[in-house]
């Protein structure tokens, strides 16, 4: 479990760089705000792509080495941002992603079937929630430091500060700012490979999934087919797509959101850690499942309560006023409805912890196959933004077309509204689609 913890904090650290990424990227790459989603589509696509070669990969070189394999991998990528940043070219940024995303999928392929089998399935989403705090705990620190080491200067590189200067001065200014990741990339991608030798030499444990290879012998193609034959499987899979779109999307879409209402701060940079917003709810989250489950409240439960809260928070979340704000310490008038987008941290935070055990329960030797299947849910936080991206810029423009700007809601808080069948499908998950274990029910 200490390994476990570690592991995922570095994979949260990674994972939730990408929120203030993407209007960092919108700036120094001079992007659309279309365009800079692609931040997340390229990152989470490498879950889906990856998956299945994943679990081929850990069934030839095993559990403990896929771990090492992953963490290197990682590693490849954060050092890829060097020449990306010398170049200022978005392409090799999304390449680099691409690598990193890859190495995590490896990484989530082999070490979530250890969660599930070191102790009792019914206390599996008490201790995914332990990891999930490191994971958010992470995704709370990230933005911070990213801000305090590559960020803290933003504010001099506002758009209506670049437009002010000629095409040499905005291309030296742009080449500046890109240059500023280098150095944290390459430092994180050193300790990463620190990480993977740890591992390598640690005594984490091989683990057997299928001691009576009954499912081994199988090919790749023929495993799936029969994994899904598990109703429960299928759809834990469709669970879990829809509800890691609601998660990234509360997580990297708040920048942007904050951004977009003028969320600037003191410093010129606070919208840039409103990320920290959304995982200090998730952490609370974890700490209430860590708290509770098994002995007070049952992973369905748990899940039921996710579905209804993150429903009346979407709908609060389009429907109230931006002009509401409140005081808080160095931002005079932080608008509500910012507060209800991190507030879907607290709603999304037990819905791994308790879709994952639920989606593998009775598989046996098919147990690691459908893990890699359960990853490539993962696709959720790939296309949904980028759907959120092109929501917002369209309604936009349309609002400023007809001079409504002013008067309108934004495209961006409407645009939350296409989570709610993510929320929806949360509910019927836990009431119900769980305990299906036959098609023909």
């Amino acid at each position: 479990m200490i390994i476990l913890t570690v592991l995922f904090f570095i994979l949260g650290f990674v994972t939730w760089l990408n929120g203030p990424l993407i209007p960092f990227f919108e700036m120094a790459c001079e992007l659309t705000a279309s365009q800079a989603y692609f931040v997340t589509f390229a990152f989470y696509i490498a879950y889906f792509v990856m998956a299945i070669p994943s679990s081929w990969v850990i069934e030839k070189v095993g559990y403990k080495n896929g771990i090492s394999l992953g963490l290197l991998i990682i590693a490849a990528g954060a050092f890829t941002f060097y020449p990306a940043a010398e170049s200022r070219t978005f392409l090799l940024f999304l390449i680099a992603l691409f690598v990193m995303g890859t190495g995590l999928a490896i990484l989530q392929t082999a070490a979530n079937p250890y969660v599930v089998v070191i102790g009792r399935r019914e206390s599996a989403a008490a201790r995914i929630s332990v990891l999930g705090i490191a994971n958010k705990l992470a995704g709370f620190v990230a933005p911070i430091v990213l801000t305090a080491l590559v960020l803290s200067n933003m504010q001099e590189f506002t758009a209506d500060k670049i437009a002010m200067l000629d095409s040499v001065s905005k291309s030296n200014a742009l080449n500046s700012l890109a240059l500023q990741l280098q150095r944290p990339y390459l430092y994180m991608g050193l300790i990463i490979i620190v990480l993977a030798l740890f591992v390598k030499l640690s005594p984490l444990p091989e683990i057997d999934l299928d001691e009576e290879n009954k499912v081994t012998h199988l090919s790749i193609f023929k495993q799936i087919s029969n994994a899904f034959k598990y109703p429960q499987l299928v759809l834990g899979v469709i669970t879990l797509m829809l509800y890691l779109a609601a998660e990234v999307l509360a997580g990297d879409s708040i920048g942007g959101f904050g951004k977009q209402l003028g969320v600037y701060g003191e410093d010129g940079n606070f919208y840039l850690k409103l990320t920290s917003f959304t995982m200090s709810a998730m952490v609370v989250g974890y700490v209430i499942g860590i708290t509770l489950i098994p002995k007070h409240l049952s992973q369905v439960a748990a899940l039921k309560a996710s579905g209804f809260l993150g429903i009346i928070l979407v709908v609060a979340i389009v429907l109230i006023s931006p002009t509401i704000t409140i005081q808080l310490p160095g931002i005079p008038n932080l608008p509500v409805v910012i507060l209800f987008v991190a507030f879907l941290g607290l709603a999304n935070a037990l819905c791994w912890p308790a879709i994952w055990p639920m989606a593998l329960q009775d598989l046996g030797g098919y147990t690691k196959i459908a893990s890699a299947i359960l990853i490539m849910g993962i696709i959720g936080g790939a296309i949904f933004p980028l759907l959120y991206g092109m929501i917002t810029e369209n309604i936009n423009a349309a609002n400023l077309a007809n001079n409504m700007q002013k008067t309108a809601k934004s495209g961006n808080q409407i645009g939350y509204l296409m989570l709610l069948p993510s929320y929806i499908m949360i509910l019927f998950y836990a009431v119900k689609g769980h305990k299906y274990r036959l098609w023909s029910r």
